[in-house]
């Protein structure tokens, strides 16, 4: 809920703290956000972004497959490396292009005392999120803008499949906070995504996440997930449109693609989960290298 995290929250036009009256998100120098119906509260800077996120429909094809277990070790995983880097009294984390907040939810149930913020850019996203879970906050807003939360509040943020800004991380992160960091394998989906017109994974992803991370963030562990899950058509049909491919393919294409694929069909799923520690000797306003 959005009161229990309205104390890490800063106003994303002039940063101040936030309080929240009835159904109104406000600071002390007058600005407002009407919390919408659903629960979440919008705080783009500036009211607008140019990125839509995903549709409603890629995000319902995601809470199904996360709902049906299929990445239950990953969700495992990224649980495990927030609840063994707990260092104080309570957790207080930030999950960035959070989706459907399942694994932000999952979090939250491995660290009792823990309180989220799930953020997306996505409107269909943050209504989801804002059911999530009862300690989690949903806000609406661009990940690669300041973030519309308090300097060095947050203990972990999280980017599951999702951008990462490494001077926004750090800014909102306490010294010794930790950025938490899932990014797939190049085997990841390898039968699905070889079908003509299916997304591949970028084979220079783990060069270019150290490379935007270093400077300020030491890694400090990685754990790698990978097995072969046996997906019957319907969960093809769901991986298939929550991913990058659903921007790129049509559903009937989609449809078509799959129509020619054994039922069930084996699938590699391979990702990394990576840790960063937060370089406290950096300044939290150093510029971005390059």
């Amino acid at each position: 809920m959005l009161a229990d995290v309205i104390d890490l929250l800063a106003c994303p036009h002039c940063e101040s703290s936030l309080d929240l009256d009835d159904r109104v998100v406000m600071c002390d120098r007058g600005h407002s956000f009407d919390v919408a119906r659903q629960g979440y509260v919008s705080l783009l800077a500036g009211g607008s972004t140019p990125f839509t996120g995903d549709t409603a429909e890629m995000i319902a094809a995601r809470a199904e497959f996360l709902g049906a277990g299929h990445y239950d070790p990953i969700r495992r995983a990224v649980a495990d490396a927030c609840a063994d880097t707990v260092s104080g009294p309570s957790a207080r984390i930030l999950e960035v292009g959070a989706g459907t907040g399942q694994y932000l939810a999952s979090v939250l149930d491995a660290i009792p005392a823990a309180r989220g913020i799930g953020l997306d850019v996505s409107k269909p996203a943050v209504r989801r999120i804002a059911r999530s879970h009862p300690r989690a906050g949903a806000i609406l807003a661009d990940a690669w803008q300041r973030l519309p939360v308090r300097s060095g509040s947050l203990t972990h943020v999280l980017s599951v499949f999702a951008p990462r800004n490494a001077a926004e991380s750090h800014r909102v992160l306490v010294p010794g906070g930790v950025l938490v960091v899932v990014t797939p394998g190049q085997e990841h989906l390898r039968e699905l995504v070889s079908l003509p017109g299916m997304v591949s994974v970028d084979d220079r992803k783990t060069e270019r996440l150290s490379s935007a991370l270093s400077g300020r963030f030491d890694r400090a562990g990685r754990a790698d997930v990978r097995y072969t899950a046996v997906l019957p058509r319907d969960a093809l049909a769901l991986v298939a449109g929550m991913g990058p491919s659903a921007h790129h393919l049509a559903s009937d294409r989609r449809a078509q693609l799959l129509a020619d694929l054994p039922d069930p069909f084996e699938v590699t799923v391979s990702v990394s989960v990576s840790v960063w520690k937060r370089d406290d000797t950096v300044s939290a306003h150093a510029p971005d290298e390059g």
